[in-house]
C-alpha cells in the first residue's frame, strides 16, 4: 500500500517535520506542485517515497564560529553546512554570509540546487552552507580572521570528492581566498576543494560572469523556441552585484536594452539605457567602492525611486536578480498589465508562488532560477573539471561550453514542459531535474 502522495497531505507531513522553516516549505512546494503528479503516473518513484527521501538533507552540520575582532573582543557566529543529496556527484553549492541566514534558507538553497545541478548534467550533487557572519563593515583582517575559523570547522566535512563549496551573497573572491588558504594549511594538500578561487591558484575563467550570462542566455533560449530574441527588447533588471551587472552586460551584448537596476535602497530607471560606460560605473560603485545605486542617478541624471522595486516600468523583458521573494502578485500583474513577454530569474526563488501563478495564468514565458541561473554552478563544475585535470580552458571555450550547457537545459525544460499548449518551463526543470537524481536513487536499493 502506498502512502497518500496528494500535495496536501504531502506538505502537512513536511510541515510538521520541519517547523518554522517557510522558505524551505515554499521552494519543496513549488516542486511538489509538478512533481507529484509525475510520480502518480510513475508509481516506481511513489514505492520507493523518492520525493519524501529527496525533501530529507543526508546530513546538517552546524557548528560555532569564534573569531576575534579588530578591538580585540571575542565574537561568536554559527556557521552551517547542508549536505543535501549526493547521488549523482559530490555534494556542490555555495556559502552565504550574511545576517539573514538561518537553516530554513539554506535547505531552500540546498534543496534548489539539487534540481539545478541535475539539469546541468555534470555529476555534481547538492549542498549550501554558510553563517550569520556580515562582511559588510568589517575590516579585511576581520573577514581573514573569520574565514579561517570559519573553515577550521568546515574543513571537516568538506573534499574535493566529498563535498565541493563555492560562493553566494556574502562570499566572494576573496572569503573565498582565506577559507582555501585555511584549508590547504589544515589538510596539508593542494586540491580543488572550493570553486570560485582565483585564477592564480585554480580558478576559472568568466566563473564571475556565468550566473549573469547563463540567465541571459537561457532568455534568449525561451524566446528561440518561440520565434522571437532579446535584440530590440526593453529590459528591467534588479539587483546590482554579479548576477544582475553580467546579465546586464549579456544583455547588452544580445541586442537588449536594460533600463533599471537596484539595491536594497531602490531602483534606478534610465530610459536611455544602461550602456557598457555605465555598467562600468556601477562594476566599481559595487565592487570597490561599495556605494549606492542612487549615486548612478546623480551621475547620470535619471530617475532613482527609493524603496521600491523596478517591477512597475514597463519593459518587454524582467530578470530578477537580486534576491529571494522579491517579485510578488502585486509586482507580477504589474508586469503583465505593462506588457511584459518573459522572466527569467537570475536569483534563487526571487518569485512568489502567487506570482508564478499571476505570471502562468497571462501565458508569460517564466524561467524559473533551477534552469535560467544554473550558469554559476556549470561553471564550478567546469573548474571542478579542470582542477582534477590540471588545466584550465580559454574564455572562449568556456562560454561556449556555458552556453551549450544553458541551451541544454533548455531543452531538458521544453522536453517535459508542455501544458496543453503553453510552455510550463517550472514543470519542465522540476520534472527534468528530478528524473536523473531519481533514477540514481533507484539505482542504489534504499540508502
Amino acid at each position: 500500500m502506498y502512502e497518500d502522495l496528494s500535495l496536501d497531505h504531502f506538505m502537512e507531513g513536511l510541515k510538521k517535520r520541519t517547523p518554522g522553516e517557510p522558505e524551505f516549505h515554499q521552494a519543496v512546494y513549488e516542486v511538489a506542485e509538478s512533481v507529484i503528479p509525475f510520480i502518480l503516473e510513475n508509481p516506481k518513484y511513489q514505492q520507493a517515497g523518492i520525493i519524501q527521501r529527496m525533501t530529507e538533507p543526508d546530513r546538517t552540520v552546524i557548528f560555532r564560529v569564534n573569531w576575534e575582532d579588530d578591538a580585540g573582543n571575542i565574537r561568536v557566529n554559527r556557521g552551517y553546512r547542508v549536505q543535501f543529496n549526493n547521488s549523482i556527484g559530490p555534494y556542490k553549492g555555495g556559502l552565504r554570509f550574511h545576517p539573514s541566514v538561518n537553516l530554513s534558507i539554506l535547505k531552500f538553497l540546498g534543496f534548489e540546487q539539487t534540481f539545478k545541478n541535475s539539469l546541468t548534467t555534470l555529476p555534481m550533487g547538492a549542498g549550501k552552507g554558510g553563517s550569520d557572519f556580515n562582511p559588510k563593515g568589517k575590516s579585511d583582517r576581520e573577514v581573514m580572521r573569520f574565514c579561517q575559523a570559519f573553515m577550521t570547522e568546515l574543513y571537516h566535512h568538506i573534499g574535493a570528492n566529498t563535498d565541493v563549496p563555492a560562493g553566494d551573497i556574502g562570499v566572494g573572491a576573496r572569503e573565498i581566498s582565506y577559507m582555501f588558504g585555511q584549508y590547504k594549511r589544515l589538510a596539508h594538500e593542494f586540491t580543488g576543494v572550493l570553486t570560485g578561487k582565483a585564477l592564480e591558484f585554480g580558478g576559472s575563467l568568466i566563473r564571475t560572469e556565468a550566473t549573469g550570462y547563463g540567465n541571459a542566455f537561457f532568455m534568449e533560449e525561451m524566446l528561440k523556441h518561440h520565434g522571437d530574441s532579446i535584440a530590440g527588447k526593453t529590459c528591467v533588471v534588479s539587483g546590482s552585484g554579479n548576477v544582475a551587472t553580467y546579465c546586464t552586460q549579456k544583455i547588452n551584448h544580445l541586442g537588449g536594452k536594460v533600463v533599471t537596476m537596484s539595491d536594497s535602497s531602490g531602483f534606478i530607471y534610465d530610459p536611455d539605457g544602461i550602456d557598457a560606460e555605465k555598467l562600468a560605473f556601477i562594476i566599481e560603485l559595487k565592487t570597490v567602492k561599495r556605494g549606492r545605486i542612487a549615486e548612478y542617478a546623480e551621475k547620470y541624471g535619471c530617475e532613482f525611486h527609493a524603496g521600491k522595486r523596478p517591477w512597475e516600468v514597463k519593459c518587454d523583458l524582467a530578470f530578477p536578480c537580486a534576491t529571494q521573494n522579491e517579485l510578488d502578485a502585486d509586482d507580477a500583474k504589474a508586469l503583465v498589465a505593462n506588457g511584459c513577454k518573459a522572466v527569467s530569474e537570475g536569483a534563487n526563488m526571487p518569485t512568489t508562488v502567487e506570482a508564478i501563478h499571476v505570471l502562468q495564468a497571462a501565458k508569460l514565458l517564466y524561467g524559473p532560477g533551477k534552469a535560467a541561473n544554473a550558469g554559476g554552478v556549470a561553471v564550478s563544475g567546469l573548474e571542478m573539471s579542470q582542477n582534477s585535470l590540471r588545466m584550465s580552458w580559454t574564455e572562449e571555450d568556456l562560454e561556449q561550453k556555458l552556453k551549450d550547457i544553458m541551451t541544454g537545459i533548455h531543452a531538458q525544460c521544453a522536453k517535459h514542459g508542455d501544458d496543453d499548449g503553453y510552455m510550463n518551463y517550472v514543470k519542465g526543470a522540476n520534472i527534468a531535474g528530478f528524473i536523473k537524481v531519481a533514477d540514481a536513487m533507484l539505482a542504489y536499493g534504499v540508502a
